[in-house]
């Protein structure tokens, strides 16, 4: 079963609870989630292979560590994912970043795809997807299954707020990735939004609600 990881780090969720409040604006909600996502990169890269290697400081020859093995790819779901790239960016300059389009149908609460652009090398990448707002979990299924249909065999997800029914979700469909979340709030309203969450996170990233 995928693992959940509730990053709690002390700074994490200070800004988390900025980044809820109704009162945060749109450009530091944007800052506030780029600063979280950077804090939970750490987490999420965790366990990246080291290798050994020499190098020469100014004093002396020494043996150091450095990544090696699996490069990564960050693919967010739009639009909301976007917010999140710029966090992980700062962390691995060198991922590669791919786009997937879906958008929720409001009457259903399905998700819909009208976008694809991926690294031509994507299946040999950690795929890290981002969303940060694990609701239903349908876009994030249907995300991760059309990266499966891609080759990709190493998934992590990473969302801000996650409800159990997405969680369950994920879980249900992909079991072999990984889940990592700042929280897990109490359910869904009937509106299919998160609760108590923090609302429409695309709306309040771009300023659209």
């Amino acid at each position: 079963m995928s693992k959940l990881h509730i990053i709690d780090h002390p700074m994490v969720q200070h800004k988390l609870t900025k980044i809820r409040d109704v009162n945060t604006g749109a450009k530091d909600f944007r800052d506030l989630l780029r600063e979280i996502s950077l804090l939970m990169g750490y987490e999420i890269t965790r366990d990246l292979p080291m290798c050994e290697v020499e190098i020469e400081t100014p004093m002396q020859k020494m043996r150091a560590y450095e990544i090696s093995g699996k490069k990564i790819a960050i693919v967010p779901i739009l639009r909301a994912g976007l917010g999140m790239v710029d966090g992980l960016l700062n962390l691995v300059p060198v991922a590669k970043v791919g786009h997937i389009g879906l958008y929720r149908d409001h009457e259903t609460h399905k998700p819909v795809f009208y976008y694809c652009k991926l690294p031509e090398d994507i299946e040999q990448r950690l795929v890290i997807v981002t969303d940060p707002m694990l609701a239903t979990g349908g876009s994030s299924s249907d995300a991760i299954r059309l990266l499966k249909e891609k080759g990709c065999t190493l998934i992590r997800l990473m969302c801000l707020v996650a409800a159990p029914e997405g969680l369950n979700r994920i879980r249900t469909d992909h079991p072999d990735v990984d889940i990592y979340t700042a929280a897990l709030d109490d359910k869904l309203n009937p509106d299919a939004y998160i609760l108590p969450g923090l609302g429409d996170a695309g709306d309040r990233i771009f300023g659209t609600k």
